[in-house]
Formats: structure tokens, C-alpha cells, sequence
């Protein structure tokens, strides 16, 4: 046992290995490659988390928030011209499309949007009879239109971009029609049902397209409220590099199913 183990172990550093000397590769060669990510303000959360694999990457980010984040800042100090903080409320065309503008000035092209923000309402805990049901339209606004919002303001900096941009959408398994188990978080689970759609939708509309792809990511069971005694086994930091690799990986790939979880594997819509 303890051989298997150690052979794991050697197996999990040469892979590291080799990830950092590409990322050296990159960053030598400026092949760094412009990246925007949504609902980045908390640093125990996956957003910023993202935004941090990718600046250690060596890639450009744009990281979107509705309010300053203190956090942010500090990444900012240490990043400097590598970070841009954008004030964006994917509630809102107008300042959605305001921050396009935005982007568009500061760094020309996007290579990559993740679509990350989300908001799930107060009391959705209950079960569907007891659910207030007025308080998910604004889950939906955010959770869902936000991100189509999003996606059709971006898309001609997306189109900007050399070889092939990618759209990735974090959805869930709550999301899932096909494998629902829960009577309650009725607003999350129909906003990432929608979020799918939409990925669909999309998708048919630009797959005879060569320049861009699109994917919904189940990120895993992730540890979001900062508590470390949270037994949910997935740490935002280490969940946010499996993305990454996982996005890159799949970049190409315009045939396959478009509802991936964080292991790569299909989930039914």
C-alpha cells in the first residue's frame, strides 16, 4: 500500500512539474492569454480563486465584481497591469454592456469568459410548497439572464481573439433535469437548468463556427462560505486549478456533450 502511494505521489509532482515549466514556457514566449471571470469578490469562493490560478498562470485577467472587493485590491497590488477589476451588475444590460466598452479599451479581446456569478435567494431552503415564489425572480434575472447577458455583450471580443475563444458557464448538478433529487433551492436549481438552456442555445447557434466554443461545468462539491472546518471536500483554491486544467483541455473539443463536471466527465442535462 504504501508503494502504491508513494508512486501516486511521485505520479501527482511530475505532473505539477510539468504544468509549471509550461507556465514558465508561456509566460517567456508571451503567450498569455486574456481571461474574464464573473463574481470574483470573495476570496473563499471560486471566483476569485479562479482569478488567482490564472494570474499565477501567467495569463491576463479580468475579474468583474457588483461592489469593491478588498481582496481583489491586494491582488491587484501584487499583479498590477495583469489584473483589471471591472464593475459589472449582469442584473443590468446597461451596465453589462457598459462593461464591455470597458474591456474592450483596457485589453482589446477576451480568449476566455467564465461565467461564474450567482445569487440564490434567502428561504429557498424550504421545500417547493413552502417556497416563496416572488423571491426567484431575481435569482433568475441574476443566476440566469445575467449570464446570457453576458455572453451576447462579450461575444465580439470573444470573436476578436486568435485561434479558438472559449465560453465556460459554471452551472450545477442542481441544474440537472434529468438526475433532480431536491424539493427545495427551487430559484438555484431553475436558474442553472436555465443556464444550460442557454448553453444549448448558443452552442447550436455558433458550433459551424471554427473561432468559438462553449461548455456548462459542474465545478464539484466546493467548500464556498470560508469555514475551514466545512467537511465539503473540495477547497475553492485546488477546485479552481482543476478547472483550469479542465478548460483547456476541452477547448477544442466542438463535439462532444457540451454539460461536463470538474472530472471531465458527461452530465445529463
Amino acid at each position: 500500500m504504501q508503494h502504491e502511494i508513494d508512486r501516486t505521489t511521485l505520479a501527482l509532482n511530475d505532473q505539477m512539474d510539468t504544468i509549471r515549466r509550461m507556465e514558465r514556457e508561456k509566460m517567456e514566449q508571451n503567450m498569455a492569454q486574456n481571461v474574464m471571470i464573473t463574481g470574483t469578490g470573495r476570496s473563499y469562493a471560486l471566483g476569485y480563486n479562479l482569478v488567482l490560478r490564472y494570474l499565477e498562470a501567467g495569463d491576463n485577467v479580468v475579474a468583474t465584481v457588483r461592489r469593491e472587493s478588498e481582496a481583489l485590491l491586494r491582488l491587484k497590488g501584487e499583479y498590477g497591469e495583469r489584473l483589471h477589476i471591472v464593475n459589472m451588475d449582469i442584473s443590468s444590460t446597461e451596465s453589462v454592456e457598459r462593461a464591455a466598452f470597458e474591456v474592450e479599451a483596457a485589453i482589446g479581446h477576451l480568449d476566455l469568459l467564465i461565467n461564474n456569478a450567482v445569487l440564490s435567494a434567502l428561504g429557498m431552503e424550504e421545500d417547493f410548497l413552502h417556497a416563496d415564489m416572488d423571491s426567484i425572480l431575481e435569482t433568475f434575472n441574476v443566476s440566469a439572464l445575467g449570464t446570457m447577458r453576458v455572453m451576447k455583450a462579450f461575444y465580439p471580443l470573444l470573436k476578436k481573439g486568435e485561434g479558438m475563444s472559449l465560453i465556460i458557464n459554471i452551472s450545477s448538478e442542481a441544474g440537472s433535469i434529468t438526475k433532480c433529487f431536491r424539493s427545495n433551492y427551487l430559484d438555484y436549481a431553475m436558474a442553472k437548468a436555465a443556464v444550460n438552456m442557454g448553453t444549448m442555445t448558443f452552442y447550436n447557434d455558433t458550433k459551424d463556427d471554427p473561432g468559438i466554443n462553449i461548455f456548462c461545468v459542474h465545478p464539484g462539491w466546493i467548500r464556498t462560505d470560508g469555514r475551514e472546518e466545512n467537511p465539503v471536500p473540495l477547497s475553492p483554491y485546488d477546485a479552481a486549478e482543476t478547472l483550469r486544467l479542465l478548460f483547456e483541455k476541452r477547448r477544442y473539443d466542438k463535439e462532444g456533450h457540451r454539460f461536463i463536471t470538474y472530472e471531465n466527465e458527461d452530465y445529463p442535462f
